[in-house]
């Protein structure tokens, strides 16, 4: 059955690769990058590749996900122009940039990796909640550390590997929760580190070396948005270095998050000092 897909983050990396398969595969996919003219170069490629009546339901949206104002506008953008929406894969995220703290004073790892896929998802519920079986794919990592809300919040200034990490965590202890959340809907939410090191931008810029190609993480996002083997897997974590300790390119197994992930009152602190972000950014 042809579904309609949305992947932020798409104009480069596994979000990219993910988006040519799928499409290639007959789906209706929507790509989302920060930078209008990459956008549609990107969306002129996934249509190249695309099959069936996907060829005339390839698009895209614009936004900067370190500004949640832009992140809000492009929901409406999706709402609006979306009958429905089968499958979200929350991959856009940061890692190493040159600009840390965004306008609003607060590290822009927390905004891209966190806040921003959050706002998204939340303002997007209605379109997936009008599919059949909707699935949410979050983009966590093998790297997750316990949050500092001093930093969260942005008192205070953590380096690229700690901010990142703690994001990361942020991410994953919301989608056990979300999956919670709308169970009753029939929607599917799973985490997912996609694999440690992949052969991506994102990945070179950090670190300078990869592991695994950039495929193995596509291919586990491609699985986890269509496929009929994660259809009752809703609120767990899938570890896709677990297999071969991240060296390789076979597929992982489920497996289990920092701790904090699946601890009821660690995510209840960490939706309040949500809030009062959220509070403060709009006030």
């Amino acid at each position: 059955m042809t579904k309609t897909i949305l992947i932020t983050g798409s104009t480069d990396g596994i979000g990219k690769l993910a988006a040519l398969k799928l499409a290639e595969a007959g789906h209706q996919v929507y790509v989302h990058g920060r930078n209008a003219d990459k956008l549609t170069s990107v969306i002129a490629e996934v249509k190249a590749v695309a099959t069936g009546a996907a060829v005339d339901n390839i698009g895209g949206f614009v936004a900067d996900f370190s500004d949640l104002n832009a992140v809000r506008k492009m929901a409406a953008e999706v709402n609006e122009k979306l009958p429905k929406l089968d499958v979200l894969i929350n991959n856009a995220g940061i890692n190493t940039t040159a600009s840390v703290m965004t306008k609003d004073g607060l590290d822009v790892r927390f905004v891209v990796n966190y806040l921003a896929p959050r706002e998204l998802t939340n303002a997007l519920l209605p379109l997936l909640k009008k599919s059949s079986e909707a699935r949410i794919v979050n983009l966590s990592s093998a790297a997750q550390d316990p949050i500092s809300y001093k930093a969260f919040v942005g008192q205070e200034r953590l380096d690229d590997k700690d901010a990142y990490a703690q994001s990361k965590l942020a991410l994953t202890m919301w989608s056990m929760d979300l999956a919670d959340t709308v169970a009753a809907d029939d929607i599917n939410v799973i985490a997912v580190n996609p694999g440690s090191l992949l052969n991506t931008k994102m990945v070179d810029e950090a670190y300078g070396e990869y592991w695994a190609s950039a495929d193995k993480g596509a291919n586990i996002l491609t699985e986890l948005a269509i496929s009929d083997e994660f259809a009752n897997d809703s609120g767990k974590y899938f570890d896709n270095d677990i297999k071969d300790g991240a060296h390789g390119d076979a597929r992982g197994e489920f497996g289990q998050p920092h701790a904090d992930a699946l601890d009821k009152e660690a995510i209840t602190e960490l939706e309040r000092q949500t809030q009062t972000v959220l509070q403060s950014l709009s006030a």
